[in-house]
């Protein structure tokens, strides 16, 4: 479905089920939540790039580690870049294959490094679940610190508006910042209810953010602070969780 007529029925839900949002208010908020799910759309190597791929992009992709080592003896470049901006650390953390991204970092390639996308290996693995490959990308010097994506966001917010609780804790773990403020003026916590649904997933999610210490009133650029959202949305337990939580 496109972005247009996902704002539309959006709009026309809300305006039915609850009038403390303005038609303008809504209409962009389901425009920007459209928007903000396809910069989340990740582009992993397609399976004939990865047909097409020599050397150390070969080896990272079939997740060889000793032919890695092998390569960089031999004068291999560890970030390389391929047509999408993809270092061959990118393309292991995007296979999963642990022991190749250990075998690249140890050669000396960049944990942070950003493909054409903004995307590094700890958002890779925050966005596609996948909690060993984040541990591992982070035990090697990958940071959820870093702003990542083309709305300059970060792994927590990516990973709690698509409701990866786990991700999201690790994160925490890791130091990454609750209440970092991306181009759209929304936070993890706004993110996990305007992009959430208010099942299960997401409520686990809004849970490790509250735990955590995330801040409850940051508001929107509509002025919409994360309680009014939920409400407007009628997610009752997310509604009732902020309230207990001291949110306003």
């Amino acid at each position: 479905m496109r972005c247009q007529e996902r704002a539309s029925r959006t709009l026309l839900y809300h305006r039915g089920a609850n009038h403390m949002l303005t038609r303008r208010e809504l209409l962009f908020g389901a425009l920007a939540a459209c928007w903000s799910l396809a910069s989340y759309a990740q582009v992993p190597p397609s399976a004939s790039e990865k047909a097409a791929y020599a050397g150390l992009f070969a080896a990272a992709a079939q997740g060889d580690a000793a032919q890695i080592k092998a390569l960089v003896e031999k004068g291999a470049k560890v970030d390389a870049k391929e047509g999408h901006g993809r270092t061959p650390l990118h393309i292991a953390a995007y296979g999963a294959k642990h022991d190749a991204m250990r075998a690249l970092v140890a050669a000396g390639a960049n944990p942070n490094a950003l493909e054409n996308d903004r995307y590094d290996i700890v958002t890779i693995a925050a966005v596609a679940n996948d909690v060993p490959t984040l541990r591992v990308a982070l035990e090697l010097g990958g940071s959820g610190r870093n702003i990542t994506s083309r709305y300059d966001g970060t792994a927590l917010i990516a990973a709690a508006h698509l409701g990866h609780a786990e991700v999201v804790r690790t994160l925490i773990r890791a130091g990454a910042p609750l209440d970092h403020v991306n181009n759209l003026g929304w936070t993890a916590v706004i993110e996990v209810i305007v992009l959430g649904d208010g099942g299960p997933r997401h409520v686990d999610t809004l849970k490790a953010l509250i735990q955590a210490g995330a801040s409850l009133n940051l508001a929107d650029r509509q002025g919409q602070t994360p309680l009014v959202l939920a409400q407007a949305r009628g997610y009752g337990t997310m509604v009732d969780m902020l309230k207990q939580a001291g949110a306003r």
